[in-house]
């Protein structure tokens, strides 16, 4: 793991510890890769995984999340 990832996991992290403050980048938006492994056989193209909650995830919430490229885990309440 890198360092930030370290920090993240060892420290425990969460969004009040994190401060982002805008600044001029070179970076494009077009230019930023977001694709990460879900598993070992799984690629995302967007670092998104939803709840398997009744509330959160149903078929249209998975299938939505799927287009976009990220991932849908649904209730086990699902028929």
């Amino acid at each position: 793991m890198s360092f930030i990832a370290d920090k993240v996991v060892m420290d425990g992290l969460t969004y009040d510890d994190v401060l982002l403050i805008p600044a001029y980048s070179e970076v494009l938006p077009k230019t930023v890769e977001l694709s990460t492994k879900f598993s070992r056989n799984i690629e995302l193209k967007i670092p998104f995984v939803t709840a398997a909650m009744d509330t959160v995830t149903e078929a249209q919430m998975a299938i939505a999340i799927a287009r976009e490229g990220g991932i849908g885990v649904i209730h086990k309440n699902m028929s």
